[in-house]
């Protein structure tokens, strides 16, 4: 088994998976579970300070009871926090889930998919699973900050069922212009039936501030996604929401399972949701740890793109060497983020930014690399 995991079962079953567990790769490379160091799937380091206390409880309904399935204080929670109104959220389990429901309200078979790549894979395995048609549009490449390719993006609008957008991109780390997405948002609504519906995941938002929430008022077809998983440090928990027009919303409510958040899940993130001090607090603590990170993986030779989030996009040359360097961080306990000879940034690694110890573990195992050295 090697990471190329998640892209292999992907391009050949239509199926996304995260990485494989730590007690896989620790079997495979000798090393004990608590050796493993993630640095491949964009977490923070430290679950927020509140959590033990919110954990605790209490919780209404009692969790022998199902969750309420409107989910109405965490709606009005995230509502709050962007705001919005309590009926322009739909909340759902992890982004990943708003996005399915996103694919099966607005796409389908025949339909076409518009996705600017490198971007995340999950948009192209639901194209896939709604039996539509992938139109991958190349990004203009890292001399212009992956920027997107506005002409082309434009041209792909007028058959299209959904535009997928992520805004910071990931993996490249590189913010998108509010302009440029704010063009192509007025491309489509000039077209007949207003086009297609436009998503802007801004997973790292918290890490580059900018949402474009306020533009569903002017823009129907905007669907912006969210999530609790990386600067609020809850990704176990798996909440996520969309913020749309609520003509939008009522359609998406058509596809939300009526119990998919656990009452444990929807209480804390609610909590979280009323302080947002401290998801500030972390991007902001993380972006300082990612310029440090950054300058200091230069003189591993791993060269580290300008990045908005959590984690830095590294070119480490050809995909060979980049397979060989992927094999030596395995052996020293550490995951990196890896891309299959067919994406088009073979040849890169990506590094989530960690706490200083953990970060300082990963540059001594580049470094006895460098030195010729074993981990």
């Amino acid at each position: 088994m090697t990471l190329q995991t998640t892209e292999a079962l992907a391009a050949a079953s239509n199926v996304y998976t995260w990485e494989p567990p730590d007690r896989v790769i620790a079997a495979r490379y000798g090393l004990r579970e608590e050796q493993i160091l993630r640095f491949d799937l964009n977490t923070s380091p430290r679950a927020p300070d509140f959590l033990a206390d919110a954990l605790a409880g209490p919780f209404d309904p009692t969790l022998n009871e199902y969750p309420d399935s409107t989910y109405a204080e965490l709606a009005e929670a995230a509502a709050d926090y962007v705001a919005a109104e309590p009926g322009e959220i739909l909340v759902g389990c992890g982004a990943d889930e708003v996005l399915d429901i996103v694919a099966k309200a607005f796409l389908g078979p025949g339909d076409s998919s518009v996705v600017p790549i490198p971007t995340y894979s999950y948009y192209g395995v639901l194209t896939s699973q709604r039996g539509a048609r992938l139109t991958a549009i190349p990004r203009l490449g890292p001399e212009n900050a992956f920027a997107l390719d506005l002409e082309a993006m434009r041209e792909a609008l007028a058959d299209a069922g959904v535009a997928w957008l992520c805004a910071p991109n990931n993996p490249t780390g590189a913010p998108e212009a509010a302009a440029d997405i704010e063009s192509l948002l007025e491309a489509g609504a000039g077209l007949p039936g207003g086009g297609p519906t436009i998503v802007v995941d801004e997973a790292y938002i918290e890490f580059h501030p900018g949402s474009l929430v306020a533009l569903r008022e002017r823009y129907p077809a905007l669907v912006v996604v969210r999530t609790l998983s990386k600067a609020f440090a809850l990704s176990g928990l798996r909440v996520g929401y969309a913020v749309a027009a609520r003509d939008t919303i009522a359609r998406l409510e058509r596809f939300r399972p009526p119990g998919s958040i656990s009452t444990v899940s929807a209480t804390v993130a609610a909590a979280a949701l009323r302080r947002p001090e401290l998801a500030a607090a972390n991007a902001a603590a993380l972006g300082e740890e990612r310029e440090w990170l950054a300058g200091r993986l230069a003189d591993t030779g791993c060269r580290a793109y300008p990045s908005v989030t959590n984690f830095l996009l590294c070119r480490i040359g050809s995909q060979d060497e980049a397979e060989a360097l992927t094999d030596h961080l395995l052996r020293g306990g550490i995951v990196p983020r890896t891309f299959g000879p067919a994406n088009p940034l073979r040849g890169h690694l990506r590094f989530t930014v960690r706490d200083r110890a953990e970060n300082e573990r990963l540059l001594e195992v580049l470094r006895a690399r460098v030195d010729g050295r074993t981990t």
